[in-house]
């Protein structure tokens, strides 16, 4: 998978999606508040499964397309921050499942 540089929080992706549309109806046809709706076209929240699975419902996307939208800003916002320094088990090139 390649890194993508700093991609979109997915709020502002859906802001897009959007346009032209109250956030107060699409809340509503989300069945959350219009509180939740900002905070996430905003950046302030994340897309959870449940969000995705709504969002595929009212826009005819798909469920993972939302959900590897915020994978990918989470983990490029966490590969930004500081990190402790974590120790590979000894010997190991990875876990082998039996």
């Amino acid at each position: 998978m390649s890194n993508m540089h700093n991609p979109a929080h997915p709020g502002f992706v859906l802001k897009e999606w959007l346009e032209g549309i109250s956030i107060t109806e699409a809340a509503a046809r989300l069945h959350i508040t219009r509180a939740h709706l900002s905070r996430i076209i905003n950046g302030h929240t994340g897309i959870n499964a449940d969000m995705a699975l709504r969002l595929s419902d009212l826009l005819g996307t798909s469920a993972e397309m939302w959900l590897t939208m915020q994978n990918n800003y989470d983990l490029w916002q966490q590969r930004h921050q500081p990190r402790p320094t974590v120790r590979p088990f000894a010997g190991s090139g990875g876990f082998v499942l039996a």
